[in-house]
């Protein structure tokens, strides 16, 4: 232990690694990484609320083709997605004409495009195993009110099916913080590209993306505690008497 924090002592020691420049990278990085996640999952959750409820549809033409989405989405890595649409996007005949070349040049946009179709398919299916889950009776009480098939769903079902896809969403969310990460292939400065950069510089593998880690740690340990706030409001209900 003694010799761990010698070693931890001399790396905070070490001026040449953990500048104000350097520091001033990893900053920038962070921001990056939290606008990314931040933005796909809103982008996400807007889309999958509707996907979820056209996929939870007993009609074939509406909730096959949100399927044929899911499937895909959910079923091939998102580095594979996040190429096919940051090179792809080149090929395209006439783009680079277009005002659309002006948003898809910065790699920043094609990153945030696959991060949020990718995040919208893990959601749509979060939240549609949990349309499917709604009790019955409170269901059939909804219909003895005379609600209509839309009140329902606003004042009944996605309120209830929210509260049970609260856990599994917020894995949803770790998950895509950790997926950022791979937005450095494509030139994006996030916090791995800021470790990269660091580490490209002065040599310092361990101390570049321990360094990262740790930010992710954080962050990772901030969305837990937030999710279990959430649960803990919305689900006080079924919670023992004491």
């Amino acid at each position: 232990m003694d010799a761990l924090m010698t070693q931890l002592e001399a790396l905070l020691a070490d001026n040449s690694i953990f500048t104000l420049q350097t520091l001033s990278y990893y900053t920038e990085g962070l921001t990056v990484t939290v606008q990314l996640v931040f933005l796909s999952l809103l982008i996400g959750l807007v889309l999958a609320v509707p996907l979820a409820i056209g996929r939870s549809s007993k009609r074939g033409w509406i909730k096959w083709p949100i399927f044929a989405y899911t499937y895909v989405f959910r079923g091939t890595p998102l580095l594979i997605q996040l190429y096919l649409i940051y090179y792809g996007v080149v090929f395209v005949d006439g783009i680079q004409e277009t005002w659309l070349w002006v948003i898809l040049e910065d790699p920043f946009m094609p990153a945030l495009i696959a991060f949020t179709l990718n995040t919208a398919a893990y959601t749509t299916e979060i939240f549609r195993g949990a349309i499917k889950s709604t009790p019955k009776g409170e269901i059939e009480a909804a219909r003895a009110y005379g609600m209509s098939t839309n009140l329902m769903l606003r004042r009944v079902v996605l309120p209830s099916a929210f509260r049970r896809a609260l856990p599994a969403y917020g894995n949803e969310v770790i998950f895509m913080l950790h997926a950022s990460a791979i937005a450095s292939v494509v030139t994006i400065m996030d916090l791995t590209g800021a470790a990269r950069f660091v580490y490209a510089r002065f040599y310092a593998p361990f101390e570049a993306f321990l360094f990262v880690a740790a930010i992710y740690l954080c962050l990772t340990f901030a969305i837990l505690y937030f999710f279990r706030y959430l649960e803990k409001k919305l689900l006080a209900h079924l919670q023992p008497m004491s």
